[in-house]
């Protein structure tokens, strides 16, 4: 149940005060707020910086994500946590005080996980074992969660995965790495395109075949694989395509431009830009494979994404380097470790 008002300490946030590069952040303290009857109060032990994260701090993205009250500066912005239960709503049955959690934040205007207390649905959150690392878990959510909402527009399932030919794209970032795991624990035969000096890395996670992307690497390949998954580099969507085999189930990227599109033209322009550039898409896909599925990834909080994760980390199956960590008064560290693609995640402290 929720505590009584004035029995809960004050939150500390850390707020992008306006959109630059680097971001001008700043650490403040308010009223923990209200948690209703499906909601959770989370008191956050860790979070982390996604690249998402960086580029919003620059302002991207602000005219469609205004659209969901997620773009007014100041703002507080990440969307992984993990931390332990320190109260719930009335209608909560999952969750109570004292558990170990870690999950989701969506986009949206109620601020993200970047604070030391966090109101979340309970649809959000998952339980996990006291002995398993905050710091670990906390980067894992966002990232899973995209890539499995990108698999899964591919029409790829677990249970007809086997032997299935995967080419994943930008193999060795951190939706590339967990697609890796994944795919690789369900029987798929994944080729990877990494980043230089990655191959290894990306073998180690389950790839049968890891080459270095360079000017050629994607054209060289046969065009025989059943998935294709672009997490690289949008300018490699159509090459990709044209590696699709006639009885290809399904190609998605995560790396498309809608809201790039949207800031730079506008609402009409960018909307016919991201129409005439989704089109062109899906016909490098159909010249291929007439059946295929083509889809541009959007991340969104998914309970099933949510539960695989949580199957998967317990069993430290999932994981992701990390590349440091900082309390929220050094966060422009963490930020900077983001922008400049520096290895490994980065995660907040509060």
């Amino acid at each position: 149940m929720t505590p009584e008002p004035g029995t809960l300490p004050m939150r500390r946030e850390l707020v992008c005060l306006e959109p630059g590069a680097p971001p001008r952040l700043a650490v403040r303290t308010r009223a923990i707020p209200r948690v209703a009857a499906e909601q959770v109060l989370v008191r956050v032990q860790a979070a982390s910086v996604n690249p998402i994260d960086a580029k919003r701090a620059g302002g991207y993205g602000r005219r469609l994500l205004g659209l969901k009250g997620a773009a007014r500066f100041p703002l507080v912005l990440g969307n992984d946590l993990a931390g332990t239960v320190a109260a719930v709503g009335a209608r909560v049955s999952r969750l109570a005080p004292g558990r170990r959690v870690f999950g989701l934040v969506a986009t949206g205007r109620n601020g993200g996980a970047h604070a030391s207390h966090v109101v979340v649905p309970q649809e959000q959150l998952v339980e996990t074992r006291a002995d398993l690392d905050p710091q670990a878990l906390a980067v894992l959510p966002y990232s899973f969660t995209t890539m499995w909402l990108a698999v899964r527009s591919t029409g790829l399932v677990a249970a007809k995965a086997a032997g299935v030919r995967v080419l994943v794209n930008g193999a060795s970032g951190a939706l590339g790495r967990l697609a890796l795991q994944v795919l690789s624990g369900w029987g798929s035969a994944v080729t990877a395109v990494c980043g230089k000096g990655k191959a290894n890395d990306c073998l180690a996670a389950g790839a049968e075949l890891a080459l270095e992307r360079g000017p050629a690497t994607i054209a060289a390949l046969p065009s025989e694989f059943q998935v294709v998954l672009n997490f690289g580099s949008w300018d490699d969507d159509p090459a990709l395509a044209s590696r699709l085999a006639p009885d290809a189930l399904g190609h998605a990227t995560s790396v498309h431009p809608l809201l790039a599109d949207f800031d730079r033209l506008g609402w009409l322009s960018g909307a016919l830009a991201s129409r005439r550039e989704w089109k062109a898409g899906r016909s490098a896909v159909a010249r291929r494979a007439p059946g295929a599925r083509y889809g541009w990834t959007v991340f969104k909080p998914d309970r099933e994404a949510l539960e695989a994760l949580a199957a998967g980390a317990q069993e430290r199956r999932f994981s992701l380097p990390i590349g440091g960590c900082w309390p929220f008064e050094q966060a422009g560290a963490a930020f900077e470790h983001v922008a400049t693609g520096y290895g490994g995640r980065a995660v907040l402290v509060p």
